[in-house]
């Protein structure tokens, strides 16, 4: 009688039409399905990001325009585009809703032809072979643009920063989980770059070798090869961490600087243990 029972429900339900669930690829034509980001990926991605007053916020795909209205709410103008017209009008209705329609605008248009110039922070919610297309327009964009990408990787472009999460809410995927990324667009630093330091080492000369924001740094003083244990490159800051003999003592320096064009300005702490200096760092490209 059970299974009578049990079979009769299942019956049942086969026969209720199912509702119709957000697809995890894309259509032939090319467009990304439409998916929610949960509001909780949302304020991560603000938060990675660090959107604020001064930001313009370009979302790729924003759907209903949750991205753009709460970078609008966070003091930030934003633009985000869909190929759904339908959408865009909801998304513009929610703005007005919110309002924040003054600084969250939406636009029916294709991801691949809009203009990203203007962005300093770039979102997105798409399938991994859509944002290695948009890769080589996201890495000229100007260094120090944020990228957050929900659930997909650039190409093999490294991201600087990596949250994963469980999002019970979240409606496609197994188990909730959530995966968003951080990009920050680097300077072009590669090449041979050399300072004077008068008062430490006199002429220095480091080389420059760079995939992304991944260096490879060569250091030299005083004719002597000095050990690069560490280096990063975040949008135009640039960290080396250099050890070595100079002025026949052993010492530790830490390089601080903003790369713009060919110089990189900013400042090296020396200390050898006991006694730390601080003297200004300004390194030129060798053309």
């Amino acid at each position: 009688m059970r299974s009578l029972v049990l079979r009769s429900i299942l019956l049942a339900l086969l026969a209720i039409p199912a509702p119709a669930l957000p697809q995890a690829w894309a259509w032939d034509d090319g467009t990304v399905p439409y998916v929610q980001t949960p509001a909780e990926i949302v304020e991560r991605m603000m938060r990675m990001a660090e959107v604020g007053p001064g930001d313009f916020v370009i979302d790729l795909g924003s759907g209903d325009g949750r991205l753009v209205i709460e970078a609008a709410k966070r003091g930030a103008r934003g633009l985000g585009v869909d190929l759904d017209p339908s959408l865009v009008k909801l998304a513009t209705q929610n703005a007005q809703a919110a309002g924040v329609a003054d600084r969250a605008r939406f636009e029916v248009r294709d991801i691949f032809e809009t203009d990203l110039s203007r962005a300093t922070v770039v979102t997105m919610y798409l399938l991994p072979d859509f944002n290695a297309k948009l890769q080589p327009r996201l890495l000229a964009l100007k260094p120090g643009t944020r990228i957050v990408s929900h659930d997909g990787g650039i190409g093999e472009w490294p991201a600087d920063e990596t949250l994963e999460m469980r999002t019970p809410e979240k409606p496609v995927g197994v188990g909730g989980n959530a995966k968003v990324e951080l990009f920050i667009v680097p300077a072009d630093v590669r090449g041979t770059w050399t300072s004077q330091i008068p008062q430490h080492g006199g002429a220095w000369r480091f080389q420059v070798g760079q995939r992304y924001q991944m260096l490879e740094v060569d250091a030299r003083a005083e004719g002597r090869d000095l050990l690069v244990r560490n280096t990063r490159l975040r949008g135009e800051e640039v960290k080396l961490v250099v050890t070595g003999i100079v002025k026949n003592r052993a010492w530790h320096h830490y390089f601080v600087g903003m790369a713009r064009g060919d110089t990189i300005e900013g400042e090296v702490t020396v200390s050898d243990g006991t006694n730390r200096v601080v003297y200004p760092w300004l390194a030129k490209r060798a053309r």
